[in-house]
């Protein structure tokens, strides 16, 4: 399950809006002038009392296993008006270990209609009751652990009458989702299309719905002939039936768990790809079929490096991914059938603008899965690292591989401080058997911080031992459970080491540790000491560590341990080091503070190899932007081997600081026209295009919107939004019937600045079919055309906008925001004599404040 990309992206998001920033040189226009969103927002400050939750109190272990499922047949059909599915289930289950005569079922909201037991090909009824929630069965004897029952039940499903709470990682509950069923949504296509995580498969057919379970399948779905489905394992018969529909049969002959059973039925075009001698699969709908290849093509060469890296080839029959509509999270690692949302697809030229981005880490973060949590599923959600924090993990595996060494290093130190900047996440264990909900396991502690504690354990113990202990966690537990005990075990099966202390401190403790690390050089007794200290509160952490000490270009590596809470480090050495690089791998989870100079910063971003070696110099070096060493690591960084560098540098420089400016732009306009990859090129774009000397550019700007990269024309659009507005008003236009990304949000930035209300239909129309991300990044432009818009009807269809996304994302701070935003529209069209817009205003903050 990938769910995390957008939710932090907002927490950032609405912290920003919170808070002043520095300015950075690339700052366009548009966002200074923007009229209420950059000032501070008022927020009540309210004194909370913590009160104790009762259902922490709950030991949330294995659920007992009184029942085993064996097998699960089901022959459905769908009621697209009702939004019904109409379904009969031959369920065949035995006694786990105690004799028993009685079984229960989850069962989420269904009319019930016949239990009975199947005997000699014969449907014998049986007692029951049913409570909306789950069905109790009285069996027809006491069946032994050696014996199998099969259970027949006719029932209908009616997920939309369901009202279950969800959780900020998957949104919705019901299981079973009609998109567009009755076609009044112009443009959108009409599908079905299931969400079984966390226990939402039973919201469709009774089953016990736990981790623990694993059962082979056989699913029958009879739906319009125009249509195709797709489902877990081999496409087995298809039927054309009189009255127009076909029914299609799909069987799963090797056991998973209820959850990650999958159903998808709608116009989607298939391309057939091939790993091996396995099927491989891609399901898009129409518009993007022409793209599966640019979208997915990599899928057959990661399923070859993860097999080989893992030593256990994929282990099922076939691999597809579907690409759905309004899915309710990030993807769905269903088993053999990968479910997407629509993020992950893209046209050659949005493609060619995203390198590693979400929708590729998706990719393959998903298709570890069909090892990690599929293969081998967390026995419970207690211990969700074993399915999360592996997949997580993955995605700086294919980074590396794939990418190279600083993608990788990048994309593990982004996925870090996505855990560090939410002090609540220090508190939580990575294995929890206390929580509120199973869905609070979803969180950066599972997924950002579990990644980042595999990277430790395969730097600690090396590659290739580290592979061979996740090889025998696999091979030991092939389509049964796994839990982080195990994963121990194996770990220590395959190093020959002891490694409780690593797993009590990260898998059952909470928290990192808070480095800080100071220097001194003894020139009469040639002794470099290093000060270690932890300084969070609580426990030292055990922190094995190499230390690197150059003395000119020979680098002398030391392998350390710091066991304590402080330490002292000496090394006798000829010379005074150049540098000193502490945890010189850059594997350690840890909040750092590391007291270099600027000149052993220089001397360490010119020699030690990593992405962070030269990011800790950029950074530091961008808080001491007037010091000329500082300035000479910027200027250096500026040219930088890795494109996420060269921006990163580009977006610290100060445009005030002309000893620096002055430099710099030279080369800043160097990526600007010749650098290879677009968003380097476009963020030097934008930075070009509001220096003093921006107009003597403005060829380079029009050379740019011809550029098949969207996000250089987008940031060229902008540039000429500041040099000729009403040259780019009417550029925007233009390129309205084909904008995507980068060049839509600048479109919408056109349309803020100078646009009206002949504009607001284009603006509204994206906005709305634009993905979490794009949305966030277009808020200022789109909340601007709500207070300024003429036309009542459509300031209203803003707000109405602006009241769902402070609804949707209250959890995470959006709601005061939000409520802020609303009241400084209201401002404005009370000015405008807007009357039904302004009470329509209060409505909608009420609205927000009511959401519980």
């Amino acid at each position: 399950m990938q769910f995390i990309i957008f939710h932090l992206d907002l927490q950032r998001y609405f912290k920003d809006l919170k808070m002043s920033t520095k300015p950075k040189i690339y700052k366009h226009a548009v966002l200074q002038t923007l009229f209420f969103i950059a000032t501070a927002v008022a927020l009540p400050a309210f004194a909370q009392q913590k009160t104790e939750d009762p259902l922490l109190k709950i030991y949330r272990g294995s659920a007992e296993k009184i029942n085993d499922l064996i097998h699960t047949k089901l022959d459905v059909k769908f009621d697209y008006k009702k939004r019904y599915l109409y379904g009969k289930e031959w369920v065949t289950i035995k006694p786990h270990i105690y004799a028993t005569d009685s079984l229960r079922l989850d069962a989420k909201g269904m009319d019930i209609k016949t239990v009975a037991i199947v005997r000699n090909g014969k449907n014998i009824p049986l007692k029951y009751t049913y409570d909306n929630l789950s069905l109790a069965i009285k069996l027809d004897k006491v069946y032994q652990n050696t014996e199998n029952y099969t259970i027949y039940i006719d029932y209908t499903a009616k997920p939309d009458e369901l009202k279950i709470a969800a959780g900020e990682a998957i949104t919705d509950a019901k299981g079973l989702y009609f998109i567009n069923p009755d076609s009044t949504e112009k443009g959108k296509p009409v599908q079905i299309w299931t969400q079984g995580e966390l226990e939402s498969s039973s919201a469709w057919f009774p089953t016990i719905d736990r981790t623990n379970q694993k059962t082979t399948d056989e699913i029958s779905m009879t739906v319009p002939g125009k249509y195709v489905t797709l489902s877990n394992g081999r496409l087995a018969a298809q039927k054309k039936n009189a009255d127009g529909t076909r029914t299609d049969t799909w069987k799963m002959e090797l056991p998973h768990s209820p959850y990650l059973f999958m159903m998808a039925v709608g116009d989607f075009k298939i391309y057939k790809d091939k790993w091996r001698d396995k099927e491989v699969s891609y399901y898009l709908e129409p518009a993007y079929a022409p793209y599966a290849k640019d979208i997915f093509s990599f899928t057959p060469e990661a399923i070859e490096f993860y097999s080989k890296t893992l030593g256990v080839d994929y282990p099922w029959n076939k691999y597809s991914q579907i690409v759905v509509r309004d899915y309710v999270s990030g993807a769905m690692e269903n088993t053999t059938a990968t479910l997407h949302g629509a993020y992950v697809q893209g046209t050659t030229r949005e493609l060619a603008d995203r390198y590693y981005d979400k929708g590729r880490a998706t990719i393959v973060h998903e298709l570890f899965h069909q090892w990690f949590g599929d293969y081998v599923t967390a026995e419970s959600w207690s211990n969700l690292t074993v399915n999360e924090s592996f997949a997580d993990f993955s995605e700086t595996l294919w980074a590396e591989h794939k990418y190279g060494q600083d993608t990788g290093d990048d994309h593990n130190h982004d996925a870090m401080e996505t855990y560090l900047e939410n002090p609540a996440d220090a508190t939580k264990h990575l294995v929890r058997f206390h929580y509120h909900d199973a869905q609070d396991m979803f969180d950066a502690v599972s997924y950002k911080k579990g990644g980042r504690i595999l990277n430790m354990m395969r730097n600690y113990l090396t590659p290739e031992v580290f592979f061979k202990g996740l090889n025998i966690y696999l091979k030991t537990n092939a389509f049964k459970n796994g839990e982080a005990q195990q994963l121990r075990l194996a770990m220590e099966e395959a190093s020959g080491k002891d490694l409780n202390w690593f797993f009590n401190q990260w898998y059952f403790g909470a928290g990192h540790p808070l480095l800080d690390i100071k220097y001194k050089w003894d020139e009469a007794t040639k002794t470099q000491t290093v000060y270690l200290n932890q300084t969070q509160e609580g426990k030292a952490f055990q922190l094995p560590m190499a230390v690197d000490i150059y003395n000119g270009t020979q680098k002398q590596r030391h392998q350390i341990w710091m066991r304590s809470k402080s330490d002292t480090l000496t090394f006798k050495v000829s010379a005074q080091p150049q540098l000193v690089n502490v945890d010189a791998d850059k594997i350690m989870l840890t909040k750092k503070t590391d007291h270099k100079n600027l000149t052993e910063l220089l001397f360490q971003y010119q020699h030690a190899p990593l992405y962070l070696d030269r990011l800790e110099a950029i950074e530091a070096a961008a808080a001491q932007q007037k010091d000329p060493v500082a300035q000479q690591i910027l200027l250096a960084a500026l040219q930088d081997k890795y494109y996420g560098l060269r921006i990163k540098t580009m977006n610290s420089i100060d445009p005030n600081n002309l000893a620096l400016t002055t430099p710099s732009i030279p080369l800043i306009l160097k990526i600007a026209k010749t650098d290879d990859n677009n968003l380097a090129k476009a963020e030097a774009l934008k930075i070009i295009s509001v220096t003093h000397d921006a107009a003597q550019q403005l060829s380079l700007f029009k050379e740019g919107l011809k550029s098949s990269s969207y996000a250089v024309q987008g940031a060229s659009l902008f540039a000429m939004m500041n040099l000729q507005p009403a040259e780019a008003l009417n550029m925007a236009k233009s390129f309205e019937k084909d904008s995507k990304g980068e060049l839509t949000k600048a479109i919408l930035a056109v349309y803020a600045k100078n646009g009206g209300d002949a504009e607001w239909p284009f603006v509204y129309k994206n906005y709305q079919e634009s993905d979490t991300q794009a949305q966030i990044d277009m808020l200022k432009d789109f909340m601007f055309m709500t207070a300024h818009v003429k036309n009542p009807e459509y300031a209203q269809q803003g707000i109405n906008h602006l009241k769902e996304i402070g609804i949707k994302y209250k959890s995470q701070g959006a709601a005061p925001m939000i409520i802020g935003i609303l009241d400084q529209i209201k401002k404005v069209r009370q000015e405008q004599n807007d009357s039904s817009s302004v009470k329509l205003i209060g409505e909608a903050q009420q609205q927000i404040n009511d959401k519980k």
